[in-house]
């Protein structure tokens, strides 16, 4: 099993196996206090003025990633999963305040 730290996971274009799309480079990565996995990757997308804001970044699940390459993140993520991920990220927004 090959591995890899993050900093060399940073640099690999994340790729959606389901349509193609580049979804760009992970950016950071949650982990699991109880064990210290990678529970999933944040992968940044521009929105707001200049496209400084955060708001719509991509939150993929450890589980979705199909395979990492030498210069590529696989995953796999329907379109209704994007969706549900984005969603779930505004919930937790509203709930904060």
């Amino acid at each position: 099993m090959e591995r890899f730290n993050t900093c060399e996971l940073r640099e690999k274009e994340v790729v959606n196996l389901c349509d193609g799309t580049r979804l760009g480079c992970p950016s950071e990565f949650e982990f699991c206090a109880s064990d210290g996995k990678i529970a999933s990757m944040i992968v940044p997308r521009p929105s707001g003025f200049l496209g400084l804001s955060h708001a719509n970044d991509l939150t993929i699940p450890w589980n979705k990633i199909e395979c990492i390459g030498e210069d590529a993140i696989l995953v796999r993520l329907t379109p209704d999963e994007i969706v549900c991920i984005e969603e779930e990220k505004r919930k937790k927004k509203k709930n904060y305040w």
